[in-house]
């Protein structure tokens, strides 16, 4: 499948690389793609540049996010959530119209420093923006609840861990669900919340997310929702 992969921070290159390793033809957007190849700061969480990382997957083509190609049957939303609304404005309805958008970002204000606030909650979500902004694109909100190095490796975690959907059509929740268990995600690990309005709960967990992950000194953890079956 070719999947354009929107961002090119640690979240989208982990998203790209992982896509990428499963077979798909993957593209990056980003504002200017030649700055970007020749980034070589090396990123804070992993300790690897932008470009080492390029070497490593030299398949992925990265671009202006305008000239993305207009074959891609996939989004992935991995901008920052502040970020988001311009990155689709700029790759353009006409390529997004008909297609499945996975949004992985959330409304994050950096603004005030640490710990960030929600920029949207409570009666609305950064998807059902992007969902009321783009009407013909099928949003579907997913894996924004814990660190992307899990996003790609459930089994990270041990034992069951959930991972949620949010969304109003059917067939492109189907087709995440696809993915996540292609990724290695178990069927009975991903619950689908229901339509996009759902979005609001995966969004506003990150703040508990943020203090849990200093609490714990670790990003890698998980929700488990416990029930009897």
């Amino acid at each position: 499948m070719k999947i354009s992969v929107l961002g090119t921070g640690i979240v989208g290159q982990t998203i790209a690389g992982k896509l990428t390793e499963l077979g798909h033809t993957v593209s990056m957007g980003t504002r200017d793609a030649a700055s970007t190849k020749l980034r070589t700061e090396p990123n804070r969480m992993t300790g690897v540049s932008f470009s080492e990382w390029h070497q490593k997957y030299p398949g992925v083509i990265v671009q202006d996010y305008g000239k993305l190609p207009a074959e891609a049957g996939l989004y992935v939303n991995a901008t920052s959530g502040t970020a988001t609304m311009d990155a689709l404005c700029l790759v353009g309805k006409k390529k997004l119209n008909g297609k499945t958008l996975l949004d992985i970002a959330n409304p994050l204000d950096f603004s005030k420093g640490m710990p960030p606030t929600l920029a949207v909650s409570n009666i609305d979500s950064l998807a059902e923006q992007i969902q009321s902004e783009f009407p013909k694109v099928m949003v579907v909100k997913g894996l924004n609840t814990m660190n992307c190095s899990i996003m790609v490796n459930p089994d990270l975690i041990t034992g069951d861990h959930n991972v949620f959907l949010s969304g109003n059509d059917d067939g492109s929740k189907l087709l995440i669900r696809t993915i996540l268990l292609d990724i290695g995600w178990k069927d009975r690990m991903i619950i689908d919340l229901g339509d996009i309005s759902t979005s609001r709960g995966t969004e506003m967990l990150l703040p508990l997310w943020i203090r849990l992950r200093g609490t714990l000194g670790t990003p890698e953890f998980n929700f488990l929702i416990a029930r009897n079956i």
